[in-house]
């Protein structure tokens, strides 16, 4: 999968580009939304129709869109005051703005280079290799003359990414009763995917290494990563545990409070709202289990300074250290040709937000 072309050393780079999932603002933009999702794939109507009800919970609306709206006012305002000066477009790959319409305004503004910021921190098929494949079905959609796109690396172990993941871990075990406190578990969350996937990719390393970062910044060394919002056949494997088997099974073991934070995500999005707030939350009320969820990073401004920081590796690399925390060191640029390949199976995929 290649994103045209990184080889143009010569050209400066001139726009940044952020690049998210997407999702409706409304009762009657969730279905055609899910319809862009699932385009091409074998997922039965019914399993759609499910998930449709998740974002009918919130009245049609996913937070997605606004947190990014957000997120894109925080980035604009810290490099107009710290540089570089570059302005900052926003695509979607499944709702409007769609990736094609961002690059169009970019090549009617006569950019010609840009650095892509994918809100996901981690490598997968799902959360890198696919987006640049949607970066590239964009660039052939605008044409011949269409910016050249190159993505900036995964930003798992990031100082700007671990740092403000901590604090909200602090923030949340600061809500258990301080006699509690240090008998509470810590448990972190990320997206499943099916084990073909995770095979293939550093998916699961890099998760296991943002959760004993963020662990031993809170001094918790006693944690566990589980997995949510699951979808596919049951006769395909997926990650596991499940988040709601696991607090399950931890209460039955005699755990009476529990701090789980979505480290997998960048922003309190629709599987964060449904899947941990609200499925987890009833599983959890059910057996008599206290739930703290921690936040996510959203537009802390360490992590919006992260954000400038990779972007001046790339266009300042001779004076810009390219920081990472832990024994993983920090990703590569251009990804290699097999990298992070599709699964072989499948047919029935995620319904998956970055």
């Amino acid at each position: 999968m290649t994103v045209k072309p990184h080889a143009m050393a010569e050209q400066p780079y001139d726009a940044v580009l952020l690049v998210s999932f997407g999702g409706p603002e409304g009762r009657d933009e969730v279905i055609p939304f899910l319809e862009n999702v699932l385009r091409g794939r074998n997922v039965p109507r019914e399993r759609m129709l499910e998930v449709a009800e998740h974002y009918y919970h919130f009245d049609g609306v996913s937070p997605i869109n606004q947190q990014n709206r957000q997120l894109l006012a925080a980035l604009q305002a810290r490099l107009a005051a710290d540089g570089p000066n570059l302005p900052v477009y926003w695509g979607n790959r499944n709702w409007d703005p769609f990736l094609t319409d961002a690059l169009h305004q970019m090549r009617s503004d006569g950019v010609k280079r840009a650095l892509a910021f994918v809100t996901s921190a981690y490598s997968s098929y799902s959360g890198c290799r696919q987006y640049r494949g949607n970066i590239a079905d964009a660039q052939t959609a605008v044409g011949a003359d269409a910016p050249a796109i190159d993505k900036i690396r995964a930003f798992f172990n990031h100082p700007g990414f671990i740092g403000p993941m901590a604090g909200r871990v602090q923030d949340a075990f600061a809500k258990i009763p301080v006699e509690r406190s240090a008998a509470a578990e810590l448990v972190f969350t990320a997206h499943s995917v099916p084990l073909s996937m995770a095979a293939t990719s550093k998916y699961v390393d890099q998760l296991d290494e943002a959760c004993r970062l963020v662990g031993e910044a809170v001094g918790r060394t006693d944690h566990r990563l589980v997995w949510q919002s699951r979808s596919g056949p049951p006769t395909q494997p997926w990650l596991e545990p499940d988040i709601c088997d696991h607090l399950r099974q931890r209460r039955e073991q005699g755990v009476g409070d529990a701090v789980v934070v979505p480290i997998g995500f960048i922003s309190d999005h629709m599987e964060v709202l449904f899947d941990l707030d609200t499925e987890a939350q009833q599983v959890a009320s059910d057996v008599g289990l206290n739930l703290v969820r921690a936040g996510t990073v959203g537009t802390h401004p360490d992590f919006v300074g992260m954000i400038r920081e990779l972007i001046l590796e790339r266009t300042l690399p001779d004076s810009t250290p390219r920081r990472a925390l832990g024994g993983l060191g920090p990703s590569h640029d251009f990804c290699p040709v097999d990298c992070c390949p599709a699964p072989q199976r499948a047919a029935r995929p995620s319904v998956q937000q970055a």
